[in-house]
């Protein structure tokens, strides 16, 4: 057992607290059983006494009936009466003038006197003592001594068992933590059986390795994506750059060449500031950049970026509710949301469809656009707003993207305190549903 190990600490303090607990308990059981023997010694005697207190009213002479006691009658510091075999001196109690009682006490024996002064029709001291008494106080205290040690060597032993128990959760949860490593997350550990602390730290150390898990999917998932993504301008670069050094040129096609790399170099940009924007904010310092912000023309300005190919496309822009709100909010993150939303409407809706955009307040903000686009499987919604995810139906050339946007969007919302509700019939549409929480509005 190491010395700074848990059990150890715990060991130490139960040991000092049981030590000063036995400790207590036997001074106070000590001093009680002391007290209750003086009690009931002063008790008796003084009951013997006034038994031959009447006795010697009756002018009876001193007997060995009290054969029990040493029994001596003193008048005016001379003994008068004394029973058989009664030769202590206690010349020293002759001139107390109130009834007292005394308690000696050695390591092999106890005594008890008793002086009662009678009444003046007699006029003396009568003085009762007992015979020696075995000191069965300190015999109970040489008990107490004895055992209280090996009393403390069980209590020591037993509580070491059950700290064994209660710590072998935690053992394993240490076990299996010594055992996770980034390829390795299988090991979980078994539930107990009672409903405790225990079981709430198993089940807080389980789900722990399950997002760990999860997290690091993500991660090796992000990993190879971005790899991806940047690997294809990349290579795209590398090849026009190798073509273009051949052999000489027309200047048209040295221009092309350029053309096509000043647009890869374009698209790595972009990857790299959405990146960077997913990274810029956290819940800690958002509510620094906060800033009053109109969002019905935030909405417009937006839509007014995409009329371009809004036209291109012969789309018919419904705007179904345009309320006027304030919001006291991050611009950036709020353009971000609008504009990510409005260019996946239009990239994915079909040439002569409609796209449907709400904006209203209520308990909360809310902002709606709605598409005819290519749709979203079932089983794909709940993946969407992933780094880098994209349908497998929109993984071609003709419709260009990341995967990032609807990433970006769910982390600015995440920042402002919202909400993202995301739903898709294949082949007919999908309805992207922000709320965004009132907190920090300006009414």
């Amino acid at each position: 057992m190491k010395i700074n190990s848990l059990k150890t600490r715990v060991l130490l303090w139960f040991g000092s607290i049981v030590s000063i607990v036995l400790i207590l308990f036997s001074l106070a059981f000590y001093y009680f059983l002391k007290q209750s023997n003086q009690l009931k010694l002063q008790t008796t005697l003084y009951e013997q006494a006034e038994q031959i207190e009447a006795t010697l009213l009756d002018h009876k002479p001193l007997t060995n009936s009290f054969h029990s006691l040493n029994i001596m009658l003193v008048k005016n510091g001379k003994i008068i009466q004394k029973n058989q075999d009664f030769r202590e001196d206690y010349s020293s109690y002759y001139h107390l003038t109130n009834d007292k009682f005394f308690w000696i006490e050695s390591e092999q024996y106890i005594k008890g006197i008793y002086i009662l002064i009678l009444p003046k029709s007699i006029n003396g001291k009568l003085i009762v003592a007992t015979h020696k008494i075995n000191n069965t106080v300190e015999d109970v205290e040489d008990t107490l001594l004895t055992t209280e040690p090996l009393l403390l060597l069980i209590l020591l032993f037993l509580g070491s068992k059950l700290i064994d128990k209660i710590l072998f959760p935690i053992k394993k949860i240490t076990q299996a933590a010594q055992n996770i490593s980034v390829n390795n997350f299988a090991k979980t550990i078994d539930l107990p059986k009672n409903d405790d602390e225990l079981k709430a730290l198993v089940l807080s150390f389980n789900h722990m390795i399950k997002r760990l898990k999860e997290g690091v999917n993500n991660l090796d998932r992000f990993n190879t994506d971005v790899s991806h993504e940047l690997k294809t301008p990349l290579t795209v670069i590398k090849g026009e750059i190798e073509v273009t050094l051949r052999k000489l040129r027309e200047p048209a096609n040295y221009i092309k060449s350029l053309q096509t790399i000043s647009y890869e170099t374009n698209q790595i940009e972009q990857i790299v500031d959405n990146l960077l924007l997913l990274t810029k904010y956290s819940q800690e310092n958002i509510a620094q950049t906060f800033e009053v912000c109109h969002l019905d023309a935030l909405v417009l300005n937006t839509i007014e970026k995409y009329d371009k190919s809004i036209e291109d496309k012969h789309l018919k822009l419904h705007i179904k509710k345009l309320e006027p709100i304030v919001l006291n909010s991050n611009p950036l993150l709020l353009y971000t949301i609008f504009s990510n939303l409005i260019e996946n409407a239009i990239k994915y809706t079909k040439e002569a469809k409609t796209i449907t955009i709400s904006l209203y307040k209520d308990e909360n903000i809310h902002f709606i656009i709605e598409d005819e686009g290519i749709g979203i499987p079932k089983e794909e919604l709940s993946k969407v707003t992933e780094r880098f995810y994209r349908v497998d139906s929109s993984r071609n050339k003709t419709i260009q993207g990341f995967g990032l946007g609807l990433s970006l969007v769910k982390n600015s919302i995440d920042l402002l305190k919202g909400d993202i509700l995301v739903s898709s019939v294949l082949g007919q549409g999908t309805t992207v549903h922000i709320s965004i929480f009132l907190k920090n509005s300006i009414r």
